[in-house]
């Protein structure tokens, strides 16, 4: 049955039509699940999401769980061991930088009360609900990723810049960019 369903042209392989169907585009607000996108949209840098996502449950298993409060106290060694970790993206500027961002994770949870409360002020604590019609409209930048990737730069994250960011956005909910004839645009909408 669920084959029948619309989708956007991006999910077409089973692990990516799980995630689009259940997660992409869905508001979260759990800091944690929050702190995994971040790590993993950074991730993602040059890559597909599709190799990500293969990669997910590994990352979970050797990043703790995406526990900030453990991967922002990771030492050299521990970083040596990710990047010996076959099962990982091996790319010791990403590793360093999910550290980086532990540490500027907690640093905005502390001052803003917490990173979804600063995150989700971007947009007003409301998602953005955008009805493109074709994929080629969905933007991979916008002034309020720009002014984001600017905003967490400053507060001392790394490998976000304004594409990172804006996959961000869509990935937790902010923007709902799932294409109008998707059967996920009006349910999230």
């Amino acid at each position: 049955m669920s084959d029948q369903l619309t989708r956007c042209a991006w999910a077409k392989k089973p692990l990516d039509i799980l995630y689009h169907d259940r997660e992409w585009g869905v508001p979260l607000k759990d800091e944690q699940q929050l702190f995994e996108f971040l790590i993993l949209e950074g991730v993602q840098a040059g890559l597909s999401w599709s190799t990500v996502l293969q990669r997910r449950e590994a990352y979970r298993k050797a990043y703790d769980h995406f526990d900030p409060q453990l991967v922002a106290t990771y030492s050299e060694q521990k970083v040596h061991e990710l990047l010996s970790n076959p099962a990982l993206i091996r790319n010791r500027l990403k590793i360093l930088a999910s550290v980086k961002n532990a540490q500027a994770f907690l640093q905005t949870q502390q001052a803003h009360g917490s990173f979804s409360q600063y995150l989700w002020s971007f947009v007003d604590h409301t998602p953005i609900i955008n009805c493109w019609q074709t994929a080629d409209q969905i933007p991979s930048v916008t002034a309020l990723s720009q002014a984001l990737s600017k905003a967490l730069k400053k507060s001392g994250f790394s490998f976000v810049g304004p594409t990172i960011c804006y996959a961000l956005m869509q990935a937790t909910g902010l923007v709902n960019d799932h294409l109008t004839t998707c059967f996920r645009h009006s349910e999230l909408s």
